[in-house]
């Protein structure tokens, strides 16, 4: 469904889009439907059927899941009569213990952490909302759930525990725990929790409205009316949308308590910043070893190519070339895709404008897939600890590789694709 702006002769509600900032009416939808921008294909909102009911069930089904993920063994390797199990938190102590604290700390934000925080700040939403009353302190839980949400990487994990246990077939029997199917509920429930929540329903069960109601007389005299032409801000959080006139720069926003801005603050020095880092992180990453496995047949060092080569080479072709793309072909890719976006930008180019929109949504899409190889060595490091026979030790590249990952996530967020956009306001000027 694609809005068009024109003009009204009675007041009525406006929505921006976050990727273009452009002004458009909200539209009532059918069951299931969705409101599309008009100009780059953004999806606004859909329209979501009992949105607390059934965000409420499957949040609270996840929880009872993410507690006996956590409870019980994920898998298990035996060796000669010796059984070596392990949970998640097991696996992120022994990185910890081998010094790998970084590495313990970005598994356990992302996989234990992150998803415990969104589950919790959910429940607390929509409890009360569910026994028709306003949450306590709304404002500051409804940014921590927005905060947590693209750091909670259930479904990439459950991915590096199938290419681990491939990897340990080859090493000795493996043993699947109950973890490892609670897992994979718990990603299939996280997954219809947060297609059910709807903010726009939370915000219109507890009251609340837009901060203004506006006719589009003004927004129709433009053929690209946006938000910041109009002296509107645009609240990233929640969507809300108040007069620029009323707020100051960097003003929180008068919902959930947000920053405002016209455009995220030096976005582009901040893009760049993160992705010279992730390049330079980018060569130790897939130069030194990801991994040392020492055993009575002497040392072994493997990069993640290596990795890619093992796994083909076992017949497990499929899962190298997943490896391959989520480990090697993406994390290069997303830097090259940001760098074009970001010199394009700054040349103020408007041509090709869909396209680079699609290309910041794929690079956002496709940023947490990276984190598979950090799972993968996660697990091997936890499974394969039989003193003597055999041990498994996260290599250097593993730290380089995760950071890689996090910054490039971090140009992404940094990058504000309404920039793309203001290129073809001097044309209407």
């Amino acid at each position: 469904m694609t809005p068009t702006v024109t003009s009204a002769a009675t007041p009525t509600r406006l929505i921006a889009c976050h990727e273009c900032d452009l002004l458009q009416r909200e539209t009532a939808l059918p069951r299931d439907g969705v409101l599309r921008c008009c100009r780059c294909q953004a999806e606004l909102y859909r329209a979501r059927p009992d949105s607390v009911d059934r965000a409420l069930a499957f949040t609270l089904a996840s929880a009872v899941l993410f507690v006996i993920s956590n409870l019980y063994p994920i898998v298990g390797l035996a060796v000669n009569g010796d059984l070596v199990e392990t949970t998640l938190l097991g696996a992120v102590r022994i990185l910890y213990n081998d010094g790998m604290w970084p590495l313990a700390g970005l598994v356990f934000a992302t996989t234990l952490l992150m998803p415990l925080l969104q589950m919790t700040t959910m429940t607390y939403l929509l409890v009360p909302l569910w026994l028709h009353r306003r949450p306590y302190g709304v404002d500051i839980v409804f940014r921590l759930m927005h905060l947590a949400r693209p750091w909670g990487m259930t479904e990439v994990l459950i991915l590096g525990m199938l290419v681990a246990l491939v990897k340990l077939a080859h090493i000795a029997s493996v043993v699947p725990g109950v973890a490892l199917w609670s897992f994979g509920a718990l990603m299939l429930l996280l997954a219809a929790a947060n297609s059910a929540f709807d903010p726009r329903a939370l915000w219109q069960r507890m009251g609340e409205r837009e901060a203004f109601v506006t006719d589009l007389h003004e927004a129709a005299r433009s053929s690209a009316p946006t938000a910041m032409r109009c002296g509107l801000l645009s609240c990233h959080s929640c969507g809300l949308l108040v007069h620029s006139r009323g707020y100051l720069h960097d003003a929180g926003c008068p919902r959930c308590g947000a920053h405002l801005h016209t455009r995220k603050p030096d976005s582009f020095a901040r893009t760049w910043a993160f992705l010279i880092a992730a390049m330079v992180l980018y060569i130790p990453a897939n130069v030194l070893p990801v991994m040392n496995t020492s055993s009575l047949f002497g040392s072994e060092k493997d990069t993640i190519l290596s990795g890619v080569v093992y796994l083909w080479t076992s017949g497990a072709w499929p899962l190298a070339a997943v490896v391959f793309i989520a480990s090697i072909a993406v994390p290069m890719l997303k830097i090259i895709a940001l760098i074009y976006l970001v010199i394009s930008t700054q040349l103020r180019s408007n041509t090709l404008l869909q396209q680079r929109t699609r290309i910041y949504r794929l690079v956002e899409l496709v940023g947490r897939w990276s984190m598979l190889d950090i799972y993968v060595i996660t697990i091997l490091v936890a499974l394969v600890q039989f003193n003597a026979l055999a041990t498994i030790q996260a290599g250097p590249a593993a730290v380089a590789f995760g950071s890689v990952v996090v910054l490039t996530m971090f140009a992404a967020m940094s990058f504000d694709p309404r920039l793309i956009w203001d290129a073809t306001e001097d044309h209407h000027v």
